[in-house]
């Protein structure tokens, strides 16, 4: 059974950091591309950042600079460092594992930005 589990959000200052982290269970970790994505009330989905199983990073244009994702595939787990943190970042943030053939979701962790 596969299992994404996501930590870290909460809510946090304008200005100010937090650091999400995705737990992965039930897949080959370090096969997957794994991404962070985001949804803020009444918008869609959108892709936040992506690391690729080589570890290539991509980011969303709204949070070059600020927002930082790395993994560790001896704990199965992604990063998002966030810094500098602004109303706008305030979303529920999803974790995805990718392996080109399946692909998986987390449940989410809310972050709220107050400003």
């Amino acid at each position: 059974q596969v299992q994404l589990v996501e930590s870290g959000g909460g809510l946090v200052q304008a200005g100010g950091s937090a650091r999400l982290s995705c737990s992965a269970s039930g897949i080959i970790f370090s096969w997957n591309d794994m991404a962070w994505y985001r949804q803020a009330p009444g918008k869609q989905r959108e892709l936040v950042a992506v690391i690729t199983s080589g570890g290539s990073t991509n980011y969303a244009d709204s949070v070059k600079g600020r927002f930082t994702i790395s993994r560790d595939n001896a704990k199965n787990t992604v990063y998002l460092q966030m810094n500098s943190l602004k109303p706008e970042d305030t979303a529920v943030y999803y974790c995805n594992a990718d392996s080109r053939l399946r692909s998986y979701w987390g449940q989410g962790t809310q972050v709220t930005v107050s400003p």
